[in-house]
């Protein structure tokens, strides 16, 4: 019989992993990536490097690296959520700058407060994407 590894313990034990530092996106193709990323969407970019070829971008504190994969780490990448304040104009602007959208803004769920607001679409290199806003009843 093994032992249980997660039996027995107390928050005291455990190490409190909750702060996110970096996000890794799957690239097949890292200067379109970057591009699409920067000029399309307009994520704050930071850096990038050329062997082996990276992009680094500002996510208000939290870094998200494109990166061409490899090996094991090649696979599709999560699903990053935009939280906006305006959910139809970031749709609109969106649109105009060539982003296909999956589906358009809607409503996910009545929140009691809020309105949870969703639209998905993908990024140049086929990653799922989705804005999110809390939107206010009227």
């Amino acid at each position: 019989r093994s032992a249980d590894p997660y039996s027995g313990t107390t928050m005291s034990d455990q190490i409190g992993l909750a702060e996110l530092g970096q996000i890794s996106m799957r690239a097949l193709d890292v200067p379109r990536a970057i591009a699409f990323y920067r000029n399309v969407l307009g994520v704050p970019f930071l850096f990038d490097i050329t062997d082996p070829p990276m992009g680094f971008f500002d996510l208000e504190g939290v870094r998200l690296m494109l990166a061409k994969p490899s090996g094991e780490h090649d696979h599709p990448g999560s699903i990053l959520y935009f939280r906006v304040d305006d959910i139809e104009s970031t749709h609109e602007t969106l649109v105009v700058r060539g982003v296909s959208f999956d589906q358009g803004p809607h409503m996910i769920a009545d929140m009691g407060e809020y309105e949870l607001w969703m639209a998905f679409f993908k990024d140049s290199e086929t990653n799922q994407l989705t804005l999110m806003s809390e939107v206010a009843k009227t």
